[in-house]
């Protein structure tokens, strides 16, 4: 079951779910909209490799925007900190976001209960297309989950992306045993 936009308020109420900054007109009808964050990151090797620590180079949006460009995996965050402690929360991208050729994520959509964080984005284009931090860039919807759960992901031991912060975070794939 998704929660509608009354049901998403009543739990941002209890404290179940935290969005920051929140606005109301980012509210429909069953889902909230993010924003890009001011900060894009892009690999510095261009062939990665999943039992090591690939580096980035993180810059930030300049006022005129940013020329995405294909074939390179640019990673982006939200603008807004969110914490979802009884929800499953997932992030899709806007129809208006894909009818200009942006793909916001390649297979993480879903959030985890007990994720508190900004969200990174996995950002690709079709064709070249320039983005402004600040423009809506996704959606959050919150799905219902049933039974109970024994571990949040904000307490559990090893989980990767904890770490609060504005800027885009890379793979953390090499910290898997494998």
């Amino acid at each position: 079951m998704i929660l509608s936009d009354k049901r998403i308020l009543e739990e941002m109420e209890a404290g179940s779910i935290l969005i920051e900054p929140f606005r109301k007109e980012c509210l429909g009808t069953n889902s909230y909209d993010v924003h890009l964050g001011r900060h894009l990151a892009t690999y510095k090797d261009r062939v990665l490799d999943a039992r090591e620590h690939n580096k980035i180079d993180t810059f930030e949006i300049p006022q005129e925007g940013f020329v995405l460009q294909p074939n390179t995996l640019y990673l982006g965050v939200t603008a807004e900190y969110t914490e979802t402690h009884k929800h499953v929360p997932f992030l899709e991208g806007k129809s208006s976001t894909g009818r200009l050729g942006i793909d916001i994520h390649a297979t993480a959509g879903k959030g985890d209960v007990g994720f508190c964080n900004t969200w990174t984005l996995e950002i690709s284009c079709a064709q070249p297309v320039r983005i402004y931090a600040g423009m809506p860039i996704g959606q959050l919807i919150y799905f219902v989950v049933e039974g109970e759960i024994e571990t949040m992901y904000n307490t559990k031991k090893g989980a990767k992306y904890n770490k609060r912060g504005v800027k885009p975070v890379e793979s953390m794939m090499w910290k898997n045993k494998f």
